[in-house]
Formats: C-alpha cells, structure tokens, sequence
C-alpha cells in the first residue's frame, strides 16, 4: 500500500535509521529486522486480537507502520479505490503495540457508539473512515507484493560465507562448489583446521547442492518494513524483507 504518508511523516532523519520493525529501537540490531523473537511476537499477537474493527470496515488490506512521532495504519476496504490512514501520535514510553491497542480502543469505541445510535453497521463504518486521511494510489489498483523465500537452513549459507541473493544467481552449483573449496582450505583438519567446524561446513555443502537440484521456495504477501493484514485470511503477518541478503 505504497503511498507517500510515510515520506511526509517520517522525513529524512528517520529514513534513514535502522530500527526494529516492532518496538523501534535502533540499539544492538546489526542486520536484524527486530530486537527479539519475543518483541515480534507481542506486536504480533496485540494486531492478530484487534482485528474487529478491520472486519466491521470491510478491510481487504491493511498496514501498519509507525514512526518516532506516529504510529500508521492504512485501511483499503473491499469497496473502495481509496486507501484510509489513520495516524496517531506516539505516547511517550510506550512501545508501538501499547500505541496501536489505544487507537483500535479509540477508533472501536467510536464504531459501537455510532452503531447504537443509529443502528447501521455501514453509517458506522462510514463515520470512522471520514476520520482518516484518504489518499489516491499512485498507478493502478493496490496490491501486495509477493516474494519468494528459499527455504533453506540460514546457518548452511552462513558456514559456506553466502547470501540468499546468490541462490538465484545462473550458475549456482558453481558457486556452492567454490565457496566451499574457500572454507575447506581454511578449515580442514590435515591443515590444521578444526574437525567440529570443517564438519558443519562439508553438511552445508551438501545441503546447498541438494537444494540446488531440488530448491523449494515459501511464497510471502505484503510490505517490506511494514505489518500487512489480508482481510480475506482475517490476519497479519510480518512485514517481508525488503531485499534478500
């Protein structure tokens, strides 16, 4: 749900900054996208318990994302070409998750009251979407992105010094074969390389030229660096990567 609400918020400062796509921290990451399995988690958990409010706006996709100053959830409801933001100021102290369960609160409260007070499911819905800022995609209808991901032991291109760009380059069983003739030379026992590490490196090599022949791929949908909600699954899921390293 590519727009330019981020750019407008965020502004140079923030791009720029590596953080963790759930609680926002910058410390102690290096490549990682979060802090923690467990800080993952809650803010997982916190989006898939409050999808009420998205199912009574008829979402069909949704994101959310946030910002030092914001948190963001983008709406694109099944009957419209519009997509809806809901911005809200970050609380001090309080993570993304803290923040994005006061908002569903907000925005859920405001629902039920106008349901009771005129008993239409659609005058509610309506009611909180004139909330939001409605923005115009860009080029063509919205659509989440899909990607592939090599489903393939992290710690067999760690040992063979590979990424997962270079699985899909031409060539690959070449590639497999050098970085691990680099590593024999480097860990083999009879060159005084340790027995236990020159091990691990010859089982990802054969992993690697397994997968080679037979490579087996987990097709994602979503966002890079933002949560995605698909309203026909009535979940979210975590943002995808935004490049394969």
């Amino acid at each position: 749900m590519k727009n330019s609400i981020q750019e407008n918020i965020t502004g140079p400062e923030n791009k720029k900054k590596i953080r963790c796509l759930s609680c926002g921290t910058t410390e102690n990451l290096g490549r990682r996208k979060y802090c923690s399995i467990d800080c993952r988690q809650k803010l997982h958990y916190t989006l898939d318990v409050r999808t009420g409010l998205l199912k009574a706006l008829n979402t069909r996709y949704a994101t959310f994302y946030f910002t030092d100053i914001v948190i963001i959830m983008d709406v694109l409801p099944y009957d419209s070409k519009q997509i809806f933001s809901f911005i809200f100021p970050r609380s001090s102290g309080k993570k993304p998750a803290e923040d994005y369960s006061s908002m569903s609160d907000i925005l859920g409260n405001e629902w039920w009251f106008e349901k009771k007070r005129t008993n239409r499911n659609y005058l509610a819905s309506r009611h909180i979407l004139e909330k939001a800022k409605r923005n115009n995609p860009s080029s063509g209808p919205v659509n989440p992105l899909e990607i592939k991901i090599p489903v393939i032991k992290e710690a067999s291109l760690t040992h063979l010094r590979l990424g997962k760009a270079e699985l899909g380059s031409p060539g690959l069983e070449k590639i497999i074969k050098s970085a691990y003739r680099l590593q024999a030379k480097k860990h083999h026992p009879d060159l005084g390389g340790d027995t236990d590490t020159f091990r691990k490196i010859h089982q990802a090599y054969l992993d690697l030229m397994n997968w080679a022949e037979n490579p087996s791929f987990l097709k994602r949908s979503g966002f890079p660096d933002r949560w995605f909600y698909d309203g026909n699954k009535n979940r979210w899921v975590q943002p995808t990567p935004s490049r394969q390293k």
